[in-house]
């Protein structure tokens, strides 16, 4: 049974779906009929932990988004850039192998950003339905859904969430939910 997140909720993917393999990360939006297309991006930062317990990429490969599609090993792939989102279903997606993800791995950070938000005077406030979901790439299984544009309204990139390898070795997902008006290369710098 599929659990809706809200804000600083989290989930035991692991207890959830014991033989979950490969998680499929989704992201889909709606523009209001009056609004020009949005460009949402979703990107995942691959993370080991520093000494002070603060996330940082294991390498600059480990930066998956549209122009880097893959992690060195293969373990996070992002399916690639849609600008319009006028698709049905998932607009863009992000595989997670977690069997295959480097030991050193702690958390999967994934962040939404609206490319050219301050050019083009974009915010999450033009969207409707938008969302982003968990399955279990092997058999479909809805895991979990968040819904982005519950609180949000004039950001213009959102950390959603992470998927953490706690200190039992099971993966969690956590509902992050804070918004800022940044830029994606900003976040980049705050992982290196």
């Amino acid at each position: 049974m599929a659990i809706n997140l809200s804000k600083g909720n989290q989930i035991n993917l692991s207890k959830q779906a014991p033989s979950l393999r490969r998680v499929r990360v989704g992201l889909g939006w709606e523009v209001a009929n009056t609004t020009p297309a949005l460009d949402l991006d979703v990107s995942a930062f691959v993370c080991k932990l520093t000494a002070q317990n603060e996330p940082k990429l294991l390498s600059e490969q480990h930066f998956v988004f549209f122009n880097n599609l893959r992690t060195p090993n293969g373990s996070v792939t992002h399916s690639g850039d849609n600008r319009t989102g006028a698709a049905s279903g998932d607009d863009e997606t992000l595989m997670v192998d977690l069997l295959r993800l480097e030991p050193e791995i702690r958390e999967i950070s994934f962040v939404v950003t609206i490319h050219d938000a301050a050019l083009r005077n974009h915010s999450f406030g033009l969207l409707r339905e938008a969302y982003i979901k968990l399955y279990n790439d092997e058999t479909g299984e809805l895991l979990c859904a968040y819904d982005l544009d519950a609180e949000f309204s004039s950001e213009t990139a959102l950390q959603v969430g992470s998927i953490i390898r706690n200190a039992q070795g099971d993966f969690e997902f956590h509902a992050i939910g804070a918004g800022y008006t940044l830029e994606l290369g900003a976040f980049l710098q705050g992982y290196l």
